[in-house]
């Protein structure tokens, strides 16, 4: 019987799959990955740790993939993870321990964890961004998983930054992606929780790296604003270029004390705040 699943999306991620995969190697009982059409080793590396690759186009919308993963899988239970994500020990104990245990005794748990008032806060937020997730009124179903994300060196824990929380462990059929937005979040039938510990994101450890990451969503971003018709001129012009990075970047570096994170934090702060003039400037070249 499969009570585990992984299921993976890769494109061109040979320096990343094989740690992902190591991190998870006592935890699943089966790997799943759809790959984009890798030139690089990401599907012998893959196949080296067990895994079923599934080759097929790499879609704008990397979700897609994902969701033919997912589709893909066996188990009654799915972890999702991306290629630059690593499971910690004490997160594969947790997630072990979890998905055996009655709705009952998940509900306890969730009563007892240490960071439950940051957690509910921070859902709070992301039911406002993106809608309200599950039903309250059913058994568990799917759990977020709070994120440290590295960058130039450091995890990021101010800024807004953490608990960055995501869902990635459900149980099979009872969340999907909608693959229509690179932002969007799982649909949840059933009702969600969190897990404790963190599940550690190699999002940014070069600055090249992360530029490429940036220059990816700024792609999507301007993909958004000509879906949207957003108008081009001077008020938008200031909103973008003006108004939203620089509340951004206050918002980040004051309300959510980014600072503390040194001067990676104010460094992440201020790139993340260009998003939206270098979207907008790009959109007016379209």
């Amino acid at each position: 019987m499969i009570k585990l699943s992984l299921a993976l999306a890769t494109f061109n991620e040979e320096d990343n799959i094989g740690n992902c995969l190591k991190s998870v190697e006592d935890l699943v009982d089966e790997i799943v990955i759809v790959d984009g059409g890798s030139t690089d080793k990401t599907v012998e590396i893959a196949k080296n740790y067990g895994a079923r690759v599934y080759i097929t186009d790499n879609p704008p919308i990397f979700h897609i993939n994902k969701q033919k993963a997912l589709d893909l899988t066996a188990g009654s239970w799915i972890l999702q993870l991306d290629a630059d994500e690593r499971v910690s020990s004490k997160l594969a104990v947790e997630i072990k321990k979890v998905i055996s245990m009655t709705d009952q005794e998940i509900q306890k748990y969730q009563d007892s964890l240490p960071n439950k008032r940051l957690f509910v806060a921070h859902q709070k937020l992301i039911d406002l961004r993106d809608g309200k997730i599950g039903n309250d009124a059913d058994e568990y179903t799917a759990f977020f998983i709070p994120r440290l994300n590295f960058f130039l060196g450091k995890f990021l824990r101010f800024g807004g930054v953490y608990p960055d929380g995501v869902i990635r462990l459900f149980k099979k059929n009872r969340a999907y992606l909608p693959c229509k937005d690179v932002h969007e979040q799982y649909v949840v039938d059933g009702r969600v929780g969190w897990l404790q510990n963190d599940l550690l994101h190699m999002a940014d450890p070069t600055f090249s790296r992360y530029i490429k990451r940036n220059n990816r969503y700024i792609n999507l971003i301007v993909g958004e604003l000509k879906r949207d018709k957003l108008q081009k001129n001077i008020p938008q012009f200031v909103n973008y270029c003006f108004v939203k990075p620089l509340w951004w970047f206050f918002w980040t570096q004051v309300r959510h004390k980014g600072a503390l994170d040194g001067i990676q934090g104010v460094i992440f702060s201020f790139f993340s705040a260009l998003r939206f003039p270098r979207a907008y400037i790009k959109y007016l070249t379209k």
